[in-house]
């Protein structure tokens, strides 16, 4: 990287932090800002910025909203007593596009990783025993990612609720282990939900 510009550089460093971005697709990223036209460049810098100012979490589930409370969690027609566990947003919005789900998220930005610095302490636990408390919940679907920081964060859960009188399920298999919800299809996610198993 020596051969770029510093403000190139520093522009391939920043890219590279994103996650699944590596230092040669952040140079390309880069190149391709530069080859743009100042109007899209300004449009992307707007939006980065705007994204930042506007959206917060839900203060239910945590799902990224521009209001207080999500459309989802605020939709009547949703069933309250199923709350679905997922890791991260995008696999929220990925059982929202399998159109088979109609209870409740919650959403835990994470999952446990011990190696990697992530404990208890850096989901969002505190909010779901909350909810459970505080609610009328049935049921919890756990629908972590099927690879071992997804397990370990479902046994955690069901240890967490064990002696409560929820039922606990974890999504099927079909999912493959070792997989991530974003990237699975529609009808697989259905399958999943669909045939759940108890914890």
């Amino acid at each position: 990287m020596k051969s770029y510009a510093q403000p190139i550089k520093r522009l391939i460093d920043e890219l590279a932090k994103l996650p699944g971005i590596g230092a040669k697709t952040a140079a390309r990223l880069a190149n391709y800002i530069l080859r743009a036209t100042p109007d899209d460049v300004e449009k992307l810098a707007e939006s980065l910025v705007e994204v930042k100012r506007r959206i917060r979490l839900c203060r239910i589930c945590l799902n990224p909203t521009e209001e207080d409370v999500c459309h989802i969690c605020r939709n009547p027609q949703r069933d309250q007593h199923v709350i679905c566990v997922v890791e991260e947003p995008d696999a929220l919005a990925a059982i929202e596009e399998s159109g088979v789900f109609h209870g409740t998220y919650h959403v835990l930005h994470g999952a446990l990783a011990p190696l990697d610095g992530i404990g208890p302490e850096h989901l969002r636990l505190g909010e779901l025993q909350k909810r459970v408390s505080e609610g009328n919940v049935q049921e919890l679907i756990l629908a972590t990612n099927p690879n071992v920081h997804g397990e370990s964060t479902a046994l955690l859960i069901t240890r967490m609720f064990k002696d409560s009188n929820i039922r606990i399920t974890r999504i099927a298999t079909g999912v493959p282990m070792g997989g991530d919800l974003k990237y699975v299809d529609k009808m697989t996610i259905s399958k999943s939900l669909e045939f759940r198993r108890g914890m």
